[in-house]
């Protein structure tokens, strides 16, 4: 039931043995294209590598984690660690923040301040909130589930006894990717303290009617879904089915783990041809040192076995609020999602932004909480 700090600690042995893996790795051909339709290009990929052999510093991140207050507590056997921090205004709106793979907390790392700060960035008092940003069971620096069961659903309660023991008797929950599965079964199963939720995947499908005479925004999902389906979902159903066997490369090797990431951070982005047109190389490899150092390939992956039958549309009886960013991987379009949703209270179009909302356009995305939260107060 205790709640109690935590500080990163990541002994300068673990960097060195990193280094060794990446001086050793044995890497493949070239791939026969002159694209990235057969995944990371070789000298993309190398070349991302080699700064983060030579040039990255994993201590700047540690020490942000640690400016910024990590604690932890025991949920049902398993440790979970978060980021906590507090507005300055103690009227501000808890928030629960999820994240989703392959992000981690700190897809939402340029959002804290203006969120906890906003008459610094562009807000008023009444736009403060106070931010709670667990690491997802099995990822980051959170403890790894021992047995079945932890999956959307749970960690949706387990979000809530969170809130709880920090003292938050009424809440917002925000997502994306699992996050947004997560976030939605918060409401789905009324969560006590819960009151309203906001999506920045929201989740939906289509009727029979809608595929016989679809509007453009429906065409344009409909296609998005189609080639998701035929070449951006490998992945997971190798996590969803495999996850153990895809684990031990991602455990192993850096380079593996570099190329598994790296490629979706081309692929879910809004970027003109590159991964760094829309995130830094220092924001990525913080990002991919959440997996790397915590050994989470496996741990992670194992979500997709547990849950992700879950990404599938569920009547939501709180206040909603969703952003729909251009670039989203699988977009549902306004249409399809307000048939789940009696308290539709904002409905956001973005024509900037991929998959990772926050990380990408953590301006916008901010603008967009303080909207739909401000309409549920």
């Amino acid at each position: 039931m205790t709640v109690t700090p935590f500080v990163v600690d990541i002994p300068q042995s673990d960097i060195d043995d990193l280094h060794r893996r990446i001086d050793m790795a044995r890497w493949p051909e070239k791939e026969t294209v002159d694209d990235w339709s057969q995944g990371a290009p070789l000298a993309a990929l190398q070349d991302f590598v080699g700064y983060w052999r030579n040039d990255y510093d994993w201590y700047a991140c540690q020490r942000l984690l640690n400016d910024w207050g990590m604690f932890e507590t025991e949920i049902d056997g398993v440790m979970i660690r978060f980021l906590h921090v507090r507005s300055m205004h103690d009227d501000a709106k808890p928030l629960v923040l999820t994240h989703g793979w392959p992000g981690s907390i700190l897809e939402f790392r340029r959002c804290i301040a203006p969120l906890t700060r906003p008459e610094e960035h562009g807000g008023a008092a009444t736009d403060a909130f106070h931010v709670v940003i667990p690491c997802l069971p099995g990822y980051g620096f959170s403890g790894k589930p021992a047995v079945t069961g932890w999956g959307v659903e749970k960690i949706a309660r387990s979000w809530g006894e969170l809130m709880r023991r920090l003292g938050y008797d009424r809440w917002f929950a925000q997502g994306g990717d699992w996050g947004s599965a997560v976030t939605t079964a918060i409401a789905v199963q009324q969560v006590e303290g819960c009151a309203g939720i906001h999506l920045n995947m929201p989740i939906a499908r289509p009727l029979p009617e809608d595929m016989a005479s679809p509007a453009p925004d429906e065409m344009r999902a409909l296609m998005k879904m189609q080639h998701y389906q035929d070449w951006d979902s490998g992945y997971s159903k190798q996590q969803a089915t495999r996850p153990q066997t895809v684990g031990y490369g991602l455990v192993d090797s850096p380079v593996g783990l570099a190329g598994w990431l790296y490629e979706k951070m081309w692929a879910w982005t809004d970027n003109d041809g590159k991964p760094e047109d829309a995130l830094s190389r220092d924001d990525m490899l913080d990002n991919l040192m959440l997996y790397w150092l915590t050994a989470a390939g496996a741990s992670s992956a194992r979500l997709y076995w547990e849950s992700f039958a879950s990404f599938a549309p569920k009547d939501i009886p709180l206040p909603v609020g969703a952003s729909a960013f251009v670039k989203e991987i699988i977009p549902a379009p306004r249409k399809w999602f307000e048939r789940h949703c009696p308290q539709l209270v904002h409905w956001g179009e973005l024509d900037k932004g991929g998959h990772f909302a926050a990380w990408e356009q953590p301006e916008a995305f901010v603008k967009e909480l303080r909207v739909a939260f401000g309409l549920m107060r």
